[in-house]
């Protein structure tokens, strides 16, 4: 074969790729938007604002350890909330549990349908001591300007429990009457793992034989401007959430001074580990939940963008190398390592005969506590190191975004937010949702509020603050929402 057939079979053959690619790309478009008429629903937003301006005033702080936490805070809270809405502490049945967690029941008028439960949380996690100078206005002052409500806990999660507090009482001045049964929890201890909250509010349903279609609490937004060569609004309505882990690691060695040190120290022998498992990250990729999330939005990214994620048979290895180096994109791809506290001598001159570090793992549904357990053993593959287990739960269960439930809060977040690019997500945090999938056909984790990067700074951070357009659209879709779960029985 002569140099100039070799050179007309690679040309043909390049050509031929290229059309592939192209014709893939071509294809790899957005889905129709199918319009939403807008929803229509009259509420008092400067009312909204200074309730939930009188909430965050309430300093219900969790804090690690419950002997450190004011529960008096908590319990004017409640009560606060029994004056502020009285028609929903009247009209709906409340139990409580642990003496701070709230459970409303609206009864629906057909026993023989399966519930909804609408949740959010109302503990607050701590101000770090030395920056309240930094806020621009008092972190529990609940300021309210000419467009923002301030303070801790506006975004995370009060914002939340007091719009749905005002839907309930919205659809109780019109009469509303469902037919089937609807659940608000409002729970007090998120912040710190929900062990008496949500986990209780679980139990009982369990106990008492209570089957939900499904539930809807906190996790992502209506995204503006966050995913990078997206220009729509994106609402990620998350139908899964990270598992957990946090391993010990201690390395041993003979302790001493200082001045005459070995070769290496626990120290030394514990960096190693941590580097290993720095320069190893748990393998991830564009697969299930992952693949599903960025399928829906990389169409509407430029050109150059969709020709590589329409041809991921080609391009796979590049794409994730690249959203490897983007944190909020890695986080997507796989578990997380993140090595986050370290302790070793008392003294600067004495060799410790221990040193230990605490690592942190944030699970993907596609592994498990045993498998990143398994990984982390290998990576290191050091017997001085000990590792042990300090907390875990496993992986949520990925909830189905083909279900009635999912498309009933994609049509609510259009019918609220106008035209939006809708996607499955997934929760890199912990959410109450875990504890009710046990119960629930399907967990969604999404508010109804649409955010910029900036203002998620102000999630556990410094100048916190929600915006009263934001709060007025959470009512308006959380009254819509439990209007239309009953058209579709």
């Amino acid at each position: 074969m002569t140099i100039k057939k070799i050179l007309i079979g690679f040309a043909a053959a390049l050509l031929l790729l290229t059309a592939i690619v192209l014709f893939r790309t071509w294809q790899f478009k957005p889905a129709a938007i199918t319009p939403i008429p807008a929803a229509n629903i009259a509420v008092n937003s400067q009312q909204i604002a200074e309730h939930l301006s009188q909430a965050v005033q309430f300093k219900t702080i969790s804090k690690e350890y419950r002997s450190d936490i004011d529960y008096q805070q908590f319990s004017a809270f409640i009560s606060w909330l029994e004056q502020t809405y009285p028609d929903v502490h009247q009209q709906l049945e409340l139990k409580k549990f642990n003496d701070y967690t709230l459970l409303f029941h609206w009864r629906g008028s057909e026993a023989n349908k399966k519930a909804i439960l609408l949740s959010a949380h109302y503990d607050v996690v701590p101000v770090i001591a030395g920056t309240e100078s930094l806020w621009s206005h008092p972190p529990f002052a609940g300021t309210i300007d000419s467009e923002h409500v301030w303070g801790r806990g506006t975004l995370d999660d009060k914002g939340s429990a007091i719009t749905l507090m005002e839907a309930l009482t919205h659809l109780l001045a019109k009469d509303y009457r469902p037919h089937r049964d609807i659940y608000i929890a409002l729970t007090h201890d998120e912040e710190i793992g929900s062990k008496y909250g949500a986990a209780a509010i679980a139990d009982y349903f369990a106990d008492a034989a209570i089957a939900l279609e499904w539930s809807l609490d906190e996790g992502s937004f209506v995204l503006d401007g966050m995913i990078p060569g997206v220009e729509p609004k994106v609402a990620s309505i998350n139908v899964t959430e990270k598992g957990y882990l946090t391993l010990e690691l201690i390395a041993h060695s003979k302790g001493g001074h200082s001045s005459m040190p070995p070769s290496e120290t626990a120290v030394s022998i514990l960096a190693q580990a941590i580097v290993n498992l720095k320069n190893a990250p748990v393998p991830g990729g564009l697969e299930g939940i992952s693949a599903q999330i960025y399928d829906k939005m990389a169409r509407h990214m430029p050109f150059s963008s969709r020709m590589l994620f329409a041809n991921k048979w080609l391009f796979g290895s590049l794409i994730e190398n690249k959203m490897s180096e983007m944190n909020s994109a890695n986080a997507m791809l796989r578990t997380t390592t993140a090595p986050t506290m370290l302790s070793g001598s008392e003294k600067s001159n004495v060799l410790p005969i221990e040193a230990k570090a605490k690592v942190n793992f944030r699970i993907h549904p596609r592994d498990s506590v045993e498998s990143i357990i398994a990984y982390v053993n290998a990576v290191i593959d050091d017997p001085r190191i000990e590792i042990g287990i300090v907390e875990q739960f496993e992986p949520s269960p990925v909830s189905s975004s083909e279900s009635p439930a999912f498309k009933l809060l994609a049509n609510a977040a259009q019918s609220i937010h106008g035209d939006l690019v809708v996607v499955p997500g997934l929760t890199v945090g912990g959410t109450d949702s875990r504890r009710y999938q046990q119960v629930a056909d399907d967990s969604y984790r999404f508010l109804p509020m649409t955010l910029t990067s900036q203002e998620l700074t102000g999630f556990h951070g410094t100048n916190e603050k929600i915006s009263i357009e934001n709060l007025t659209k959470a009512v308006q879709f959380y009254s819509y929402l439990i209007k239309q779960s009953d058209q579709n029985l």
